[in-house]
């Protein structure tokens, strides 16, 4: 072997990586799903549209959400008033909330994910960050750092604005980084509040009835790395495979802009349907290696766009209603949280997992798949692997 080749195999790490430790956190704010429209029409001055509200009511009612926690309250709409309109500039009031409230938000998931970890946070040697909001130089990556007391010489990537598909890309990210760097320990922050996507109600803008009713805050956080050190760590999941595309004839389904009135949202109600049609090629490409075709038998992480994707999929593949359990839950329980939605749901398979006493962090089942679905319509896939279950206390 030659010189370089020795020190390339000494860089990089030897097994596949693997999620560590995981943490998740929201704001104190809950809001009950059917408490919602009347809050929402209020804080707006929108009480007089009363057939707007109507339709409102009956877009909340068939979400399937409980309840979302929401870092916004009518005491920070009084004192920002420019947020609660349709169409009045106000990005800058929206920028300062979100860049003072993601960092935060990202450290309370971090120092649990650490807590979980068992390990001393100067063991971190990567931040992958990313936030739809709050673009900021430096930015949440930055003032993670800081807040966490983690050294200036950590290695740092800040990713903004890919949506709800990214909860997938920064897996993808991690893996490369944890696999091409041996003892590397990345701490992945997704944190998102939807302040800058707020807005009144319009008539003329249908759309963005459908993202006030689903959209919750929510920040989650893994430790990912290589080669764990078996028993001060514990493996939970190992991340296999990755893949991203763009799904055929989609352009333009799911687009979001950010103008002087905050961030603007459209969704097709194409969406699901494109998913469901394309979504078995996706799995065919990433199970063919290992001989899987029936997909009861692998456990799902699919992100919860919306009921009528999680149900189109279920559809499409005949699945089993406890295949899509987890994702249900983590809808009903904190709305589409974007990006942090997929790292939820894998905590509360861990969680599930325990309780039930069943013998893998997956349900009981070996393999398993996530997908983010996002603007594009990009679909980011990962295959995972899930590890015996290990109560950590």
């Amino acid at each position: 072997m030659g010189a370089v080749e020795k020190i390339r195999e000494k860089q990089r790490a030897k097994g596949p990586a693997t999620i560590l430790a995981m943490g998740t956190a929201n704001p104190a704010h809950c809001m009950y799903q059917d408490k919602y429209p009347d809050f929402y029409f209020r804080v707006t001055n929108s009480e007089h549209m009363t057939a707007l509200k109507q339709k409102f009511i009956h877009i909340c009612a068939k979400s399937m959400i409980h309840k979302r926690y929401l870092h916004f309250t009518e005491e920070l709409f009084k004192k920002n008033p420019e947020i609660c309109s349709h169409d009045a500039p106000s990005l800058n009031a929206r920028q300062d909330i979100s860049i003072a409230t993601i960092p935060k938000l990202g450290e309370e998931a971090a120092r649990k994910a650490i807590k979980d970890w068992g390990q001393p946070k100067s063991k971190i040697t990567h931040i992958v960050f990313y936030s739809t909001s709050g673009a900021d130089m430096p930015g949440a990556d930055y003032q993670l750092m800081r807040l966490l007391g983690l050294g200036p010489s950590i290695k740092r990537v800040m990713l903004y604005h890919l949506g709800c598909y990214a909860g997938g890309t920064v897996l993808r990210v991690a893996k490369d980084l944890a696999e091409n760097n041996a003892g590397a320990r990345v701490l992945v922050v997704c944190a998102e509040i939807n302040v800058t996507s707020f807005r009144s109600p319009s008539p003329e803008d249908l759309p963005n009835l459908v993202g006030q009713s689903i959209f919750g805050d929510g920040a989650a956080a893994l430790i990912i790395g290589s080669d764990p050190e078996i028993p001060a760590e514990q493996p939970i999941f190992q991340l296999m495979w990755t893949a991203e595309t763009i799904l055929p004839n989609s352009e333009g389904t799911i687009k979001s802009q950010v103008r002087d009135t905050g961030l603007t949202l459209f969704l097709s109600d194409k969406v699901p349907l494109l998913i469901a049609n394309n979504i078995e090629k996706s799995l065919n490409e990433a199970f063919e290696s290992l001989g899987i075709s029936d997909w009861n038998s692998i456990f799902w992480v699919p992100h919860p766009g919306g009921p009528a994707i999680l149900n189109q999929i279920e559809a499409k593949l005949g699945l089993k209603k406890e295949r899509l359990r987890a994702g249900r839950h983590v809808l009903r329980e904190y709305g589409n949280m974007s990006s942090a939605c997929v790292l939820f749901i894998l905590d509360e398979m861990r969680k599930k997992s325990l309780e039930e006493g069943l013998a893998t962090t997956g349900e009981g089942l070996e393999w398993g798949v996530l997908f983010g679905f996002g603007p594009g319509l990009t679909v980011e896939t990962v295959v995972l692997r899930s590890m015996p279950t290990v109560n950590n206390g």
